[in-house]
């Protein structure tokens, strides 16, 4: 299912666009997609199954609490961006309803890698503004795309 929407350069510009964004911020951006749900999953919300991945990824478990996630869910054509409370605590959710709309907008045309990057782009100038790279600031997760 995920070749209908992203091949290998798509997920190639989507982890270069974390790593570029990831350059001038101490938060870490990181995107998730998950093709269906499981038989587990299926009475869990949409900001339930991100929650989950989000752990699942040990975001929560950034120095700073500046983990930030972009979780598709691809056969349902749904996402969730799911903030850390560090982000949140000085981020207004706002904020990132105006970017869910922004991402929206390229899906409903079919852009998606290019929403995508877009999206990882401005989290990148956003997280710039609050939480500049620190001098000992150090990648503490991946920046390679989550298949499930």
């Amino acid at each position: 299912m995920i070749q209908k929407y992203f091949n290998k350069k798509d997920l190639i510009a989507i982890r270069n666009a974390c790593t570029e964004a990831e350059k001038s911020t101490s938060g870490e951006i990181r995107v998730s997609i998950l093709s269906k749900r499981n038989k587990n999953q299926k009475n869990l919300s949409l900001e339930e199954l991100a929650i989950q991945e989000f752990h699942d990824l040990k975001m929560h478990e950034t120095r700073d609490k500046t983990g930030i996630l972009l979780f598709l869910l691809l056969k349902e054509k749904q996402f969730q961006i799911l903030a850390d409370e560090g982000i949140n605590q000085k981020v207004a959710p706002e904020t990132w309803q105006r970017q869910t709309e922004i991402l929206t907008e390229y899906f409903k045309n079919k852009n998606h890698t290019e929403g995508v990057v877009t999206l990882i782009q401005n989290m990148g100038k956003i997280l710039t503004d609050y939480f500049p790279v620190k001098k000992d600031d150090t990648n503490e997760l991946s920046n390679d795309v989550v298949i499930r």
